[in-house]
């Protein structure tokens, strides 16, 4: 198969631009030159004019005027010529084409230092037609050698089969990268690659310390974990999460088993798959308050005024858990910690005293809550011209919070709040909070991730409420940055 120059059409246009440029400089070039010698015959023809009609014009004789005249208008170049007396009338217009326009030479004739009147002659303009048809072998030429250039390229530029081949490499490789399921953010799919280098170094191992029936067990292990997460998978997009959840939770008691004998080497893929479980209780939450900071503005801000800000954000998270955990709606939910915010922004992990206390609601209301409280904050900065940033929030439980640590800083958009729940944690929060998945996932942590899309009335309220007693604690302390 035969393949065009590259770019051939474009070589094309830049080649009939070089014409059209090289004709309009022929153009322009002969014009000049047809001008300056046509004025310098001008005026050398007024000058004999003057010379053969000064008697005449001297005695305005018109009839020998008039014969002078006609004999210099015979002259391909001059369409008008007018003599006129010291009077300034006219006394012969000659010529073939006086509406006709063209550079008029002026000339007085005297006689002595009389002035017995002028002579006005009038050149044709040349055409730009009539200059091309003059160079026309210059024009032709030219064209048939930019034709010449134009084939030339388009014979020597094509593409050898070692450049086609070459490049047929390059799209087969692209294709195959663009398709390889790796993910851009880089943070699931390394963890769900996890297991099989480890199994691969366990394999190794094995090969240098066991026989091909280890081999076999080995094999049959990683088959099983892998399995297990297939499983899952089909399970949340068929959402049949009763039954399937069943088969999940003995398959993994299943590996469980096996995962004991290799020593620690599917342990992290079976790690992996009790995150995805959508089974798991929740007894303690983490919410992750992070800045919205795109420029890295909170890194290049002088200590004097960072340390300040930092310690105003966390006197507001701790005042909100303080305030918010006094709620009888969250009674039994209790903080394990004491929140410090530093540039990479601050956690509160909440803990339920019973079985009964709503943790996975607290959670989510603290975060809104402080977004709701540093929405006023930056507000209020801004309007000072001082330093302030925005935040987002998520909550997840314990098993996933390294994935919402990733996901806030891959997805996550300023005042967003992310939910990454198992299905019990789902289930404290339906009857109060409203939310919606994220569009086109690209991966398993982003499809099972909630956005936060409001709560009801009662829910609003009672945050409201919080945020007015947190802010009114902080009006009184005086807090400044």
């Amino acid at each position: 198969m035969t393949y065009l120059a590259p770019r051939q059409g474009l070589f094309a246009i830049i080649l009939l631009v070089s014409f059209c440029l090289q004709t309009l400089l022929l153009v322009i070039s002969t014009d000049q030159q047809l001008s300056n010698s046509r004025a310098l015959k001008g005026e050398q023809m007024v000058a004999q004019l003057i010379d053969e009609a000064r008697l005449s014009l001297e005695n305005k004789d018109r009839v020998s005027l008039s014969v002078i005249a006609n004999r210099y208008t015979s002259e391909q170049d001059v369409t008008r010529i007018l003599i006129k007396d010291n009077n300034d009338d006219i006394l012969v217009p000659v010529g073939n084409a006086p509406m006709q326009q063209g550079d008029t030479i002026r000339q007085i004739a005297t006689n002595g230092d009389a002035v017995i009147g002028s002579v006005a002659l009038t050149l044709k303009d040349v055409s730009k037609g009539e200059i091309i048809a003059m160079q026309w072998p210059f024009v032709i030429g030219t064209m048939l050698l930019h034709l010449l250039l134009w084939l030339i390229y388009g014979y020597l530029a094509r593409p050898t089969k070692e450049q086609i081949n070459a490049l047929s490499r390059d799209i087969q490789e692209l294709y195959r990268d663009q398709y390889r399921p790796v993910d851009q953010r880089g943070y699931d799919r390394e963890l769900e690659r996890q297991s099989a280098p480890n199994l691969a170094d366990s394999q190794v191992a094995t090969d240098n310390t066991a026989n091909a029936t280890d081999d076999e067990v080995t094999n049959a292990r990683k088959f099983n974990v892998h399995n297990e997460v297939n499983e899952y998978l089909r399970t949340q997009q068929n959402q049949e999460t009763g039954s399937d959840t069943d088969n999940l939770a003995g398959a993994g008691e299943g590996s469980e088993s096996e995962i004991a004998d290799t020593g620690g080497v599917a342990s992290q893929a079976a790690s992996h798959t009790s995150k995805l479980s959508a089974t798991r209780s929740v007894d303690s939450v983490k919410v992750q308050v992070v800045f919205h900071d795109e420029f890295n503005m909170l890194e290049r801000l002088a200590p004097a005024q960072r340390l300040p800000y930092l310690a105003l954000c966390t006197q507001l998270l701790n005042q909100a858990v303080t305030e918010l955990l006094r709620q009888p709606l969250l009674l039994g939910v209790s903080a394990m910690n004491e929140a410090h915010f530093e540039d990479n922004g601050a956690s509160v992990v909440l803990k339920a005293d019973n079985s009964h206390a709503k943790v996975a609601l607290a959670g989510v209301m603290l975060a809104k809550l402080y977004l709701m409280l540093n929405k006023i904050i930056h507000d209020k900065h801004i309007e000072l011209s001082r330093f302030a940033l925005p935040a987002k929030a998520g909550v997840s439980d314990d098993a996933q919070s390294e994935p919402m640590t990733h996901l806030l800083q891959s997805i996550g958009k300023k005042e967003q709040l992310l939910i990454l729940l198992p299905n019990a944690g789902l289930k404290q929060i339906s009857n109060h909070v409203q939310v919606h998945n994220i569009m086109r996932p690209t991966t398993v942590y982003e499809r099972e991730c909630a956005i936060f899309d409001g709560a009801n009335d009662s829910l609003i309220q009672r945050l409201a409420d919080v945020r007015n007693a947190v802010l009114m604690i902080e009006d009184e302390d005086e807090l400044h940055i």
